[in-house]
């Protein structure tokens, strides 16, 4: 076991990447694949079939449902909800549909937010905390509220970035390609 896992953690997968680190009372369920150097906070639950990337940090109270892919160096924060069901019921009428969700590489998910299934969230994408995202979020946009809706662009370094021949940050001085 190359990856650090608190005594009170229940873990059901043997897929956890090296360096990674499962504090307390995680529930990591069979057949989850989590990667490299990944930081799982206190209380986080991670359903079955749930695939993270490298460099992920998912702070404490989080739950990914199955059908959610999270790319490498994504943040997810606190209390933070994935849901995988778009008409769920306590009683599975026929047979029971997953919808995926896809958190693209770099992007950054707020605390308190919800995140309806079928959604793909950008490259560098920033959920603003607290918002209800039921659409697409593209690459590098900014989003927040309920429901969410796109309130501009950020940079890698996640800082807001403003339009001027093209989108530049003023804090990093890297111009960001934004395509609508």
């Amino acid at each position: 076991m190359n990856y650090y896992k608190h005594p009170t953690a229940v873990i059901d997968s043997n897929e956890i990447g090296e360096n990674t680190r499962i504090w307390h009372f995680v529930h990591v369920r069979n057949g989850a694949n989590i990667g490299k150097n990944c930081n799982i906070g206190k209380s986080v639950y991670i359903d079955k079939d749930v695939i993270i990337g490298n460099n992920v940090k998912v702070q404490n109270f989080a739950t990914i449902y199955n059908g959610v892919v999270i790319e490498d160096d994504v943040f997810i924060g606190p209390s933070v909800t994935f849901t995988n069901d778009l008409y769920p019921r306590s009683f599975v009428w026929g047979e029971e549909i997953i919808v995926p969700t896809l958190v693209k590489r770099g992007a950054s998910i707020g605390a308190n937010s919800t995140l309806i299934c079928g959604i793909v969230i950008g490259e560098y994408a920033m959920v603003g905390a607290g918002s209800v995202v039921t659409k697409d979020v593209p690459p590098h946009g900014l989003v927040y509220g309920n429901p969410a809706k796109l309130m501009g662009f950020v940079c890698y370094c996640g800082r807001k970035i403003e339009k001027r021949d093209g989108y530049y940050c003023k804090n990093c001085g890297k111009e960001v390609e934004v395509k609508l």
